[in-house]
């Protein structure tokens, strides 16, 4: 692996008047990786890709892509690097293939065969006549990840490419990201759906009103996620919650019945419990993934509840 990061932001600060965007952030993105930017809308993801992309300025701190500063480079910082900021943007009125090609040639151009490759890489091939009016949106988001693979670069940036789309729309997404990463394309995305990010990333930075909540790769945060949560309902959910602290459970009283964590064994000897103590169960089901839990805890933490404390260094950037 290359010594030189695909992206090596540090201690990076965006302010507008009053409101902090960014507060020194610092984010290490290795060559070859897919690299997950986590965190709520208004954390602060899209104004960290609008820096990589030049379209702001820090106010504070330092950017580089494959080593090269926007100070120092200008736009030669963008050469190998593609990709979009929100919703890619097209002519309804022109074909996807008409749209690539007007792109390709404000890039100087490139040859037929690149357009059909991109337009066959996101299965848009059977399409590529068509308007894009026409477009579903996830067509569109298939179209703009074409677009920017015209250039052929070595860093892709998508900032929430699964975003408004249906469950088959996202699946297609995820499943095309998964294979331009496995070609050995590096891949920074930008999301807020904890699913998306685990499936497809190796590192994440989870971030918080414009601060780094935790940066590591997706198997560290695995190990301190709490236990998977079962939503309980029954026809007597106090007496139910007494059962489970009894047993030392963790358990949340949830509107239409109870959240409770903890070893699946002791979900099982609770149900026996409540069934064994003439409480009839009305509904067993799984709740938010363990990972998804630790994400909410992360970024939304109670009133006044200070941010959970994790093992690896938080905001201190992945060293490699």
């Amino acid at each position: 692996m290359s010594e030189v990061l695909a992206v090596n932001a540090a201690n990076l600060t965006k302010t507008y008047g009053t409101l902090t965007a960014i507060d020194r952030i610092s984010i290490k993105v290795a060559q070859g990786e897919v690299y997950g930017l986590l965190g709520p809308n208004g954390a602060g993801k899209t104004t960290f890709l609008r820096m990589l992309f030049g379209l702001i300025r820090p106010d504070r701190g330092t950017l580089e892509v494959f080593g090269r500063t926007w100070d120092k480079h200008g736009v030669a910082v963008l050469e190998g690097v593609a990709g979009f900021i929100e919703s890619p943007k097209f002519y309804p009125g022109l074909s996807g293939r008409r749209n690539l090609q007007l792109l390709a040639g404000l890039d100087g151009g490139v040859a037929p065969e690149r357009i059909d490759e991109v337009l066959d890489i996101v299965d848009l091939t059977d399409r590529q006549r068509h308007k894009v009016g026409g477009y579903s949106f996830g067509m569109r988001q298939r179209l703009g990840v074409a677009a920017s693979l015209v250039r052929d670069p070595k860093l892709l940036v998508l900032d929430e490419p699964a975003n408004g789309l249906d469950p088959a729309g996202i699946r297609d997404m995820r499943a095309l990201v998964k294979r331009l990463a496995s070609s050995g394309l590096t891949v920074l995305l930008s999301s807020h759906d904890m699913g998306e990010v685990e499936q497809i990333c190796d590192d994440v930075t989870i971030m918080r009103t414009g601060t780094v909540a935790y940066h590591g790769s997706i198997a560290a945060l695995r190990e301190q996620a709490p236990a998977q949560a079962h939503r309980i309902t029954t026809t007597d959910d106090t007496a139910a919650e007494a059962l489970a602290r009894a047993r030392g459970l963790d358990v949340t009283p949830i509107e239409n019945g109870l959240a409770v964590r903890g070893p699946q064994g002791d979900i099982d000897d609770l149900i026996n419990d409540t069934v064994g103590a003439g409480i009839a169960l009305r509904g067993l089901s799984l709740d938010e993934t363990p990972l998804e839990a630790l994400f909410f805890m992360l970024t939304e933490p109670p009133p006044n509840a200070p941010t959970p404390q994790l093992d690896v260094p938080v905001g201190s950037g992945a060293q490699r």
